[in-house]
């Protein structure tokens, strides 16, 4: 069954700025392709995402064919950096155009998330990636995306140092088998979800 991914870069930094995020996603994207899925990736700090809840907050708002993209894919991967401790404000601001989804049904009722899948990488050089998993997989989750089991992958540095993912010149073995393990579970739950799609919401 062909499936496909789109992966979100919320880095602070525009292109063509070194990203450890990117690295990471490009990592996952890699490992989702192992199982014939085709992926994008999208660094959100390159495009005029508005302030706002819904799904076109009008002229110059770039966030609509970003969500089209989202809605394309059958597997959505949110990647954001570390700062202070938090997602970054990129990532909450996808979050937040995220929401309207809530206010978004197709015909049987369904919100347009559903029978998607996702999964969350994190990267950074102080504490805090299990904190930003767990707001961004109940923030996903809120707006109707599945999330399967293990369906993260994070590196942190050692805190107060200035090494980042991006300066690794190998990929830890670990953080490769979490994200192999998110590539694989969401894959798994696509197939699922495209063969035995969520029941119709308004039958009463």
């Amino acid at each position: 069954m062909s499936l496909s991914a789109f992966a979100i870069n919320c880095t602070l930094k525009a292109s063509p700025g070194e990203s450890s995020c990117e690295r990471l996603l490009a990592e996952t994207l890699a490992e989702l392709e192992r199982y014939g899925v085709t992926g994008e990736q999208l660094r959100a700090a390159d495009y005029n995402i508005k302030p706002g809840v819904t799904s076109d907050e009008g002229e110059g708002d770039d966030w609509p064919a970003i969500r089209q993209k989202i809605l394309d894919a059958d597997i959505f991967i949110l990647g954001s950096p570390v700062w202070l401790g938090h997602p970054s404000s990129i990532c909450q601001r996808v979050l937040e155009r995220l929401d309207a989804f809530l206010g978004e049904t197709d015909d049987e009722g369904r919100l347009v998330s559903y029978g998607r899948v996702a999964g969350v990488a994190v990267v950074g050089n102080e504490d805090g990636a299990h904190h930003i998993i767990a707001e961004l997989f109940q923030g996903l989750n809120d707006v109707g995306f599945t999330i399967p089991a293990s369906a993260c992958t994070y590196w942190v540095g050692e805190a107060m140092q200035p090494t980042d993912f991006k300066d690794l010149s190998q990929t830890p073995e670990m953080i490769q088998k979490a994200t192999a393990g998110l590539a694989r579970n969401c894959v798994h739950l696509a197939n699922l979800l495209k063969q035995t799609p969520y029941p119709a919401q308004n039958t009463g």
